[in-house]
C-alpha cells in the first residue's frame, strides 16, 4: 500500500491565510510587520530563495526590504547595514542569506543581529533559549516540520523520532523541537554505525543530510512518517530530496514530496517569526 503523500501546498496555503489575518489585525493597530533580507554575492539558488521570501511577505501584507550587495562588499559594510536595520523600528525581522562570501565571517554577522529580530533563530541567545525551552523564535525549517506533523494529525509524544543530520541549521534544532514535543529522539550522522538498523526503528524519520536519494526503503520502518528536508539539484537539473521517494513510497505511511512541502513551509515559518516579533513590539508599545 502506497504512503500518503503530504499535501504541502494545502498546509502552507491554510497556514499563510491565518498569518495574513493576524497581519491585517496588527496593521489595524498601526503596526505592519517588516522583514529585511540581506544577500551578498550572486549565488543563483540564494536569489531564488530571496525572491520567494519577498513574494510571500507581499502576499501576507508584510513590509519587505531586500538589500542586494556585491560579492566584494567588505564585512564592515554588512555589519554597518545590520546595525541600521537593528535600529529601524519598521523592521521586525532581519535575515542574512547564506552562503556568504569567504571573506565575511558568518559567525560575526549572525551575532551582530538583534536577537529580538533574529527570525532565523541563529543567534546564540536564541539557540540557548531553544535549548532550555524558553519562548522565542524557532528555526524555520525544523519549526515547519513540527507544524507539518501536527497538521496531518501525527501524535509526536512518545514516538521514536530519528533525525539524520546534525547541522546547526536543521539537525540539532530539529532534535530539540522533537524533544520539546516529548518524542524520544535519536540523531544519526556520518559516523553513525548500523544506521539502517537505527532508522528502521523510527516512527518519525527526518532526513536532513544533503545527499540526494541517500535514504531508501531499507532505512524505513513500514508505516513510518518520512519527512524529507533535503533539496539537491541533480546533473539532469531536476531537484531531488535526501529520500529516494519512489523507492520509499510503498513502505512509508506518510511522506513529503520534494520540492513543494518542507521548503514552502520554511518560508511560512519565517513569516510567522516576523509576525510574532512585530506582535511583541506592539505589545511592548501598548504597555508603555
Amino acid at each position: 500500500m502506497s504512503a500518503q503523500v503530504i499535501n504541502g501546498k494545502e498546509i502552507v496555503s491554510a497556514y499563510r491565510a491565518e498569518i495574513k489575518e493576524q497581519v491585517d489585525a496588527l496593521k489595524d493597530r498601526g503596526v505592519q510587520p517588516g522583514l529585511a533580507v540581506v544577500i551578498v554575492g550572486d549565488d543563483p539558488a540564494s536569489h531564488v530563495y530571496v525572491r520567494n521570501k519577498a513574494k510571500a511577505c507581499e502576499e501576507a501584507g508584510m513590509h519587505s526590504e531586500v538589500y542586494k550587495l556585491p560579492e566584494a562588499t567588505p564585512e564592515a559594510e554588512v555589519l554597518e547595514l545590520i546595525g541600521k536595520l537593528n535600529a529601524d523600528a519598521s523592521i521586525h525581522g532581519i535575515l542574512v542569506q547564506s552562503p556568504l562570501p569567504k571573506h565575511i565571517s558568518e559567525e560575526r554577522i549572525v551575532e551582530s543581529i538583534d536577537p529580538l529580530k533574529d527570525v532565523d533563530c541563529f543567534h546564540p541567545v536564541n539557540v540557548g533559549n531553544l535549548m532550555i525551552g524558553k519562548e522565542g523564535p524557532a528555526p524555520c525549517t525544523p519549526a515547519g516540520v513540527i507544524e507539518i506533523l501536527k497538521k496531518i494529525g501525527v501524535e509526536i509524544a512518545g514516538k521514536h523520532a530519528v533525525v539524520i543530520g546534525r547541522s546547526n541549521i536543521v539537525g540539532k534544532p530539529m532534535a530539540m523541537l522533537l524533544l520539546r514535543e516529548h518524542a524520544t529522539v535519536t540523531v544519526c550522522h556520518s559516523r553513525t554505525q548500523n544506521m539502517e538498523e537505527i532508522t528502521r526503528q523510527a516512527d518519525i524519520l527526518v532526513a536532513a543530510v544533503g545527499r540526494p536519494k541517500m535514504i531508501n526503503r531499507s532505512h524505513v520502518k513500514p508505516g513510518a512518517v518520512v519527512i524529507d528536508v533535503g533539496i539537491n539539484r541533480l546533473e539532469t537539473g531536476k531537484l531531488a530530496g535526501d529520500v529516494d521517494f519512489d523507492d520509499v513510497l510503498d513502505t512509508a505511511g506518510w511522506i513529503t514530496p520534494v520540492p513543494g512541502c518542507v521548503g514552502p513551509m520554511t518560508i511560512t515559518m519565517l513569516l510567522r517569526n516576523t509576525l510574532e516579533s512585530a506582535q511583541r513590539t506592539a505589545h511592548t508599545e501598548a504597555v508603555r
